[in-house]
């Protein structure tokens, strides 16, 4: 018995030509049926983005400067692009396509792509399951645009230009300086100019948004070649050379589009007839952990909201634990009688699914919270986690330590989290040792909470002082030998005793502006009202030799 044959595929485009503006009509309700733009910042000048249908009517267009739309239309309501806002709301739109296939993958910044082979039957077909989108997004306030093809490109360049006759303008070129490949065709396309009927253009209702399978060449041969998803230089480029549709390109040798025009060019047409495979690579659904509970009656005592946290705590440590993830950041949302919202969040120090390390933390926010005529929800979200790795333990005794949440470091851990609840965890910082033998590089500053505390200090040679500065000048003769007066900050000094020199060479691999006075004789100088100061002689290089100043020991 012979195996059945594979479904040949079949990919849908989803192109949202409205999507900003329509995301804030969505959640504006109050905004009139008015011409509506959204606008962002290009080179200083404020431009249009995002417009509604009614703006569209109006004859404004995408680009076009805000203040030339106003004076178009003085009654146009404007806002400003939100691009991250916007890049939210199509992952919403990505799992509400999830309903029609399980392969859904974002086109940024406003379509989706689908590979619904074999999902089309669920829906009464391809034509069912069009409608179907073209109903469910009438529903939710959207513009869609829709695009059914045996490609990617075939479907994106559907969604976007069926109904657009390839064109563009000439700028100044002649036929005869058109290439010998395609004066022929060029003449093919003219012929109404010599008395012939005017082609019509296809309306945006009439367009074919669905290519029959088999029938990718014959769709898309129409449309212009902007639809390739090609740079716009190199669709200026075609269309100078008279070849503005799609279908120009078929019998044109691949070896000279190459070698003109780049392999990504033929890349593109080859995606688009199917020649080139270019699957559909679904972004992965992310993880979420949160916990919700109901309250029977609205409470605004914090014992009765410690209480709900006792009973979701539990819970979302235990899912946190199922995947190998810890808590980084929770969030504790109140919804409150009167509809509203309040949220608090709580940071800590390192990943934990301990509910006993989070529950402290959120009760010091529990202050902040206004309950006004009460709370009658709970919810507990994890809203940064990370993956925990298993630990070996070195005997019976640091497992119990670990167990118990007594071992080396947890103290520590639990009073940067409380700390970092109260003035922020970006505020809190700690020395990590650097590979460098130059004094001022031997650590650097990093967050407290995001790096972890290093075992590997390396005492140095000699004693170091407490306090480094910048090199500040001494007022001593440029000599290697140490005077017994020198003068530093205005201020005469007697030496009282002196250890050294320690000789420290510059990192002769790296050029550093700080080191161009050459090799340092550093001194630990004592003087006479007990200051213990770190004094160094540079020898010079590409700067002039001289005392300096650089610390001041305990």
């Amino acid at each position: 018995m012979l195996p059945a044959a594979m479904p040949a595929k079949r990919h849908l485009s989803l192109w949202f030509p409205r999507l900003a503006a329509e995301r804030l009509l969505r959640l504006e309700r109050g905004l009139p049926e008015a011409p509506f733009v959204v606008v962002e910042d290009q080179r200083g000048a404020q431009v249009i983005a995002s417009m509604n249908g009614a703006a569209q009517a109006a004859g404004l267009t995408l680009g076009q400067p805000l203040r030339d739309g106003r004076a178009m239309c003085p009654g146009l309501t404007s806002r400003p692009a939100n691009k991250l806002a916007e890049a939210a709301f199509l992952t919403t739109l990505r799992r509400w396509a999830g309903r029609f296939s399980p392969w859904v993958a974002e086109a940024a910044p406003d379509g989706l792509i689908l590979d619904i082979t074999g999902c089309a039957h669920l829906f009464g077909g391809e034509e069912g399951l069009a409608a179907q989108i073209d109903e469910d997004c009438a529903g939710l306030g959207l513009t869609v645009r829709l695009g059914l093809a045996d490609t990617l490109g075939a479907a994106w360049a559907l969604a976007r230009y069926s109904g657009m006759e390839g064109g563009g303008h000439r700028s100044g070129d002649e036929i005869d300086q058109e290439a010998r490949a395609t004066r022929s065709r060029a003449v093919k396309r003219r012929h109404w100019t010599r008395g012939g009927a005017a082609p019509k253009a296809r309306t945006e209702a009439s367009a074919p948004r669905i290519a029959a399978p088999g029938q990718t060449r014959q769709a898309i041969g129409p449309l212009p070649v902007s639809a390739l998803r090609l740079e716009p230089d190199t669709v200026e480029a075609l269309t100078r050379l008279g070849l503005r549709r799609i279908e120009d390109l078929f019998g044109t040798p691949r070896a000279g589009l190459a070698r003109r025009f780049g392999r990504h060019m033929v890349q593109r047409l080859d995606q688009a007839l199917g020649v080139e495979p270019e699957p559909v690579s679904p972004a992965r659904p992310p993880m979420r952990f949160a916990v919700r509970m109901g309250l029977p009656d609205p409470v605004g005592l914090e014992a009765d909201l410690l209480a709900s946290f006792d009973r979701l705590l539990p819970e979302l440590c235990d899912r946190l634990t199922r995947a190998g993830r810890g808590a980084r950041r929770v969030r504790a949302e109140f919804s409150r009688t009167d509809r509203t919202m309040q949220a608090v969040e709580a940071g800590l120090a390192r990943p934990t699914a301990d509910p006993h390390r989070i529950r402290p933390l959120l009760a010091m926010k529990l202050s902040d919270v206004d309950a006004g005529f009460g709370i009658d929800a709970v919810r507990l979200v994890a809203i940064q986690h990370e993956p925990v790795h298993a630990v070996q333990h070195r005997g019976h005794l640091d497992a119990g330590a670990k167990v118990a949440g007594t071992g080396p470091g947890a103290g520590l851990d639990d009073l940067l989290g409380r700390i970092g609840t109260r003035l922020g965890l970006e505020a809190m910082t700690r020395l990590h040792p650097a590979e460098s033998h130059i004094p001022e590089k031997g650590a650097t500053v990093v967050a407290a909470v995001f790096a972890p505390a290093s075992t590997t200090w390396q005492a140095p040679a000699r004693e170091r002082p407490l306090r480094l500065w910048p090199p500040e000048p001494v007022m001593i003769p440029a000599a290697p030998l140490l005077p017994e007066r020198f003068r530093w900050r205005g201020r005469d000094h007697a030496v009282a005793g002196a250890s050294g020199p320690e000789r420290i060479a510059p990192e002769w691999w790296l050029d550093d502006p700080g080191w161009r006075t050459g090799s340092r004789d550093y001194w630990v100088v004592t003087t006479e009202r007990g200051e213990r100061l770190w004094l160094y002689f540079a020898h010079g290089a590409a700067q002039s030799a001289g005392w300096f100043c650089q610390g001041v020991f305990a």
